[in-house]
């Protein structure tokens, strides 16, 4: 209950914090587009959810690379764990799914120098507290590790360090994965693979996302 409480707290800090500058909540024309498309015809309960940020976004040919299994994709934007924790319920609980996938926090750290591998663990917690509290402690949760990549190589060492933290508290919890697609990336220097990335040399092409695919199959549930 204490864990849920803090999740709340920051729920409320960060509504506070839009109506005090008077600023547009982030993202929420990407998921208005998802409640859209929900109302004209709502994915089916027990599917596969894939949210996060944008590597899950641009992934659209996502079920071709695991056929026969139900996914549902909310991937949005450049989000951070801060952004899924607000639209928790429109890309997760709502979907009452069987199995979770989540990729998010590469974009906390490049948001800005003052976010630490520390918070980005925090607010995993707060994710996965949410999740838990709501949907049970038996669904499967998979957390797929930060990425390297080319555009964000000085970010290295921090994506690095957060990664260690979440795969500690992920190795002491039960149904929850720890899925190391960070290692598979890089070469045997230790350097990023170059031919993975699109022109933008952050998001992945499609040499890019086989590397997941091999991770992530042997994972899904049936």
């Amino acid at each position: 209950m204490k864990k849920y409480l803090i999740a709340c707290v920051l729920l409320f800090e960060t509504l506070s914090s839009n109506a005090q500058t008077n600023k547009a909540i982030p993202f929420q024309d990407e998921i208005d587009i998802f409640i859209k498309k929900d109302s004209l015809q709502m994915p089916a309960a027990n599917s596969i959810l894939f949210v996060g940020s944008s590597s899950f976004n641009y992934w659209k040919d996502i079920s071709n690379y695991f056929p026969g299994y139900p996914i549902i994709n909310r991937g949005f934007g450049g989000s951070s764990l801060t952004d899924i924790i607000y639209f928790n319920q429109e890309t997760i609980l709502k979907y009452k799914p069987k199995q979770i996938y989540i990729y998010c926090g590469e974009n906390d750290i490049a948001a800005s120098d003052t976010i630490t591998p520390q918070i980005v663990f925090e607010r995993f917690k707060t994710l996965y507290t949410i999740i838990r509290t709501h949907l049970g402690n038996k669904i499967p949760v998979m957390y797929v590790s930060i990425k390297p990549s080319v555009a964000r190589w000085n970010m290295e060492d921090k994506f690095v360090a957060a990664n260690a933290l979440i795969r500690n508290f992920i190795n002491k919890q039960k149904h929850t994965e720890f899925l190391d697609v960070h290692s598979a990336m890089l070469d045997a220097n230790g350097m990023v693979f170059k031919d993975i990335f699109i022109a933008d040399k952050l998001h992945m092409n499609a040499k890019g996302y086989a590397i997941w695919q091999k991770i992530i199959a042997p994972t899904l549930v049936n």
